[in-house]
């Protein structure tokens, strides 16, 4: 277990959990704040999965805002070794789903609201899974992400969703503006100057984690953040 304090003393602990079926096992952690709102599913991209350094600074960040976060390994580790399945978008949004369903039935986390966090390929399947099961989604975030992979999809999301670009990462900045355009949900596109692809530079990640936990804040919270969810675009100065 990974345990941290919350900003008011109270211990956060990363829980290990293995979601298992249909002869498959899958490995995450589990991380539940004192009094939480809501919980974030995160849909790792290729070659990624619940240690990923990125996204756990996220969760965290998002813990310290009163989120619960289950991080998961969307693959067993011999179908991370197939790079057919590490792109197979249909599969890892089955994933999601599944994850998904195993969010709704835990004691844990049973009647929270779930929203998705995808990184790169694992934000294409997020939008996936965010369409074909709207149920509980209450939003959707992309790092860096592929939303163009979930392109039939994107119409049928409903689910308000922001999309974080880098503003150095040129051809994903391309990709999501196209996905912009053909989302019909409550919707924004932030494009962090200075970021590469990766948000590996000072203060970048730290601004991805600020509006993520911003906007699940606002939509696990509907009716206090009542008509947030504009369809903006925003460059931050």
């Amino acid at each position: 277990m990974i345990s941290m304090m919350d900003d008011k003393g109270h211990q956060i602990v990363d829980q290990p959990i293995t979601v298992k079926g249909e002869g498959l096992a899958l490995d995450g952690f589990l991380g539940i704040p004192p009094t939480a709102v809501g919980v974030v599913l995160f849909a790792h991209g290729s070659g990624s999965g619940r240690f990923s350094p990125r996204n756990r600074f996220v969760a965290h960040q998002l813990q310290q805002g009163g989120i619960a976060t289950l991080l998961i390994d969307l693959l067993t580790v011999d179908e991370a070794e197939d790079r057919h399945k590490v792109f197979d978008i249909d599969l890892l949004a089955d994933r999601v789903l599944w994850a998904k369903a195993w969010l709704e039935q835990d004691a844990r986390t049973k009647g929270l609201g779930i929203g998705y966090f995808g990184a790169s390929t694992g934000a294409g399947a997020a939008l996936q899974a965010a369409a074909r099961d709207p149920s509980s989604i209450r939003a959707v975030v992309s790092r860096g992400g592929r939303p163009d992979l979930a392109e039939p999809y994107l119409p049928s999301v409903t689910a308000p969703t922001l999309l974080i670009v880098g503003g150095d990462d040129f051809p994903v900045i391309q990709m999501n503006q196209a996905a912009f355009a053909q989302l019909t949900c409550p919707k924004k596109l932030v494009i962090i100057p200075g970021a590469s692809h990766l948000f590996e530079e000072p203060g970048t990640l730290e601004e991805v984690a600020e509006h993520a936990l911003i906007w699940f804040q606002q939509h696990f919270h509907p009716v206090q953040y009542e008509g947030t969810g504009a369809q903006t675009k925003e460059r931050l100065r």
